[in-house]
């Protein structure tokens, strides 16, 4: 009998174990490798909806056109928003034309459905010096728009975005929740 105890208390302290180390390098992943986030608004429609859950990796190099998700830089929220300018670069909107650099890029993902059929221009025209003072996009800093431009508040409204406020590149949507809560 003392046998089975024995085996008993060393299967159970074995199971302690293994719950206990799988809890540790699931909180190191989540802090140091990747995250999940979840979409709040429209700004990012059609790419991603309200609600979608979406991981965000948190060792990603940064690209242009890349997905971010970064602290917002007047609340306590996280936005997500896609790269437009990295450092060093100038930005140009120009009759709904994006010229980064003196390079014009079409912008399919950009939302054109439900505007204003009267409204010529889903972006107005600016510069970037226009919007942030900036000629040339600085050193530490990106420049992001929301993919639905009527709706979405980014570097045109708030300037530009502090690389150490990046929480991460978005790599994985996973299909909208719309009644889950995650527990992260």
């Amino acid at each position: 009998m003392t046998e089975k105890k024995t085996s008993d208390k060393k299967e159970f302290v074995s199971w302690i174990f293994a719950i206990v180390f799988g809890i540790v390098v699931a909180l190191v992943c989540r802090e140091y490798i990747f995250s999940p986030v979840v979409v709040k608004g429209a700004s990012m429609v059609p790419t991603y909806e309200n609600k979608d859950v979406i991981i965000v990796s948190k060792v990603s190099h940064i690209d242009r056109f890349d997905h971010v998700v970064f602290k917002a830089p007047y609340e306590d929220e996280y936005y997500i928003k896609r790269v437009i300018g990295l450092p060093g670069d100038t930005i140009e909107m120009k009759e709904d034309v994006l010229i980064i650099n003196g390079i014009e890029y079409k912008e399919d993902y950009v939302n054109r459905e439900g505007a204003d059929p009267f409204q010529n221009r889903i972006t107005e025209n600016f510069t970037l010096e226009e919007v942030t003072g900036e000629k040339t996009v600085p050193e530490g800093y990106i420049f992001v728009l929301g993919d639905n431009r009527l709706k979405s508040a980014d570097s045109r409204h708030y300037g530009l975005i502090p690389m150490d406020s990046i929480l991460g590149e978005s790599k994985l949507r996973i299909f909208p929740f719309q009644n889950i809560r995650l527990f992260w």
